[in-house]
């Protein structure tokens, strides 16, 4: 995928950015399509194997004759784009102003198998919020970056750009936009690395918000990894987030993890390779799997935003790129209290848990793990994606975790 920029007039130019598509590369994407070798159908009647073929079938199939392949182009372009150098790597990224004066800024960062993508239907109701039932008050400037290796910026050619790194690139960014106090959000990866914002704690950050916090207790973790009961003393609440995490480590709901952290190359192979096998990978992860288009076809992802986001992963040649984070972070659950040292972070802490999230975290767990721990809600809808999948709930949560630090 092509994309034009302005040339920078030194090191820390702030370069506009607009995506360009050569109608070579759809064809040859819709061409691949067109061949794909599919294996024989699975086993059983359910998705414990993989991805079910006649579901992937369905939407590969979709995608390469009647999904038009330059959507994710003109939803891009249409929002104000830009590209910076941050240590030396070209960072993409979203930068919308609020019409409302006194706006808060927001540095919102996305996930694995997401991209900025995933955040695009909460900038109407973040920055605009009288608009969708909100106050002028709870408005935010918002500053939506692509992670390394994600999408439109720049791929690493060394190792080292972990969470740590890529928190204080953000900081960087954020205050190289002029601003001077500011709020971070994050989901999936996000939250792993807005918590590394909060234990850095810059200058101007005023507090971050989760929706995969790290909560789990070390000895319930430990438990966990070696496969051993439940520890004692554990309330009914923490006893069954404890299940629900135990039935998934067993079912291999985490296996994708394990292969990403260990071989990530392994894994770009197919994903540059096959269109197929790109969306065969990321369905699999849990999140995606929840997205249902067949029982309904206007509940958020639909499944020309799923394919939004799988064309640009395929476009932008990102799958081995985008999947070295999990390698870069050591293998350490970005569930984990300890390995991601949650009590480190001094800067408010505000959290919404989504019943569709991989795990639940029990407020007692939070208030342990998080020393100033601010907000806690638990809503009764939306899941791992939830500013995809719940993008109004989604933000009036953001806005109620972050009213009390205008």
């Amino acid at each position: 995928m092509s994309a034009t920029s302005e040339k920078p007039a030194g090191a820390t130019a702030v370069r506009p950015f607009r995506i360009e598509i050569p109608q070579a590369e759809v064809d040859e994407l819709r061409r691949r399509i067109a061949a794909t070798r599919w294996p024989e159908k699975e086993t059983v009647d359910d998705g414990s194997q993989g991805t079910p073929l006649a579901k992937l079938q369905e939407l590969v199939q979709y995608w390469g004759t009647d999904y038009d392949c330059r959507r994710v182009e003109a939803r891009l372009n249409a929002l104000p784009q830009f590209v910076t150098s941050l240590d030396g790597l070209d960072i993409h990224f979203i930068h919308v102003r609020s019409p409302h004066p006194d706006a808060l800024p927001l540095i919102m960062t996305h996930g694995w198998p997401g991209s900025v993508v995933e955040l695009l239907t909460t900038i109407g109701p973040l920055t605009d919020p009288t608009a969708h039932g909100g106050r002028a008050g709870d408005a935010f400037d918002l500053v939506l970056p692509s992670l390394p290796g994600f999408g439109f910026s720049e791929k690493p050619t060394s190792a080292g750009w972990n969470p740590d790194h890529i928190a204080r690139a953000w900081a960087e960014l954020v205050s190289r936009l002029g601003y001077t106090r500011y709020v971070a959000q994050g989901g999936d990866w996000g939250s792993v690395v807005t918590e590394a914002m909060g234990r850095q704690a810059p200058v101007g950050l005023l507090g971050i918000h989760v929706n995969l916090p790290a909560t789990v207790p070390a000895d319930v973790a430990a438990a966990l990894a070696a496969g051993e009961p439940a520890p004692d003393g554990l309330s009914a609440d923490e006893r069954a987030t404890f299940d629900k995490l135990a039935t998934g480590i067993k079912t291999g709901g985490r296996a994708y993890f394990a292969m990403l952290t260990a071989r990530p190359q392994n894994m770009g192979y197919g994903m540059s390779d096959s269109p197929a096998g790109l969306a065969a990978w990321m369905l699999v992860h849990g999140g995606f799997t929840e997205w249902t288009y067949e029982d309904d076809a206007d509940r958020s992802p639909t499944k020309d935003e799923v394919l939004d986001d799988v064309t640009l992963y395929w476009l932008t040649n990102t799958g081995a790129s985008a999947g070295r984070i999990y390698w870069e972070n050591g293998g350490a659950n970005p569930s984990s209290a300890a390995a991601q040292r949650s009590a480190e972070i001094s800067v408010p802490v505000a959290i919404t848990v989504f019943p569709g999230e991989s795990y639940q975290a029990p407020r007692s767990w939070a208030e342990r793990a998080y020393p100033n721990l601010t907000y806690f809600s638990k809503v009764d809808r939306g899941g791992h994606f939830a500013a995809w999948q719940e993008p109004q709930l989604f933000s009036e949560e953001v806005r109620a975790a972050f009213r009390s630090l205008r």
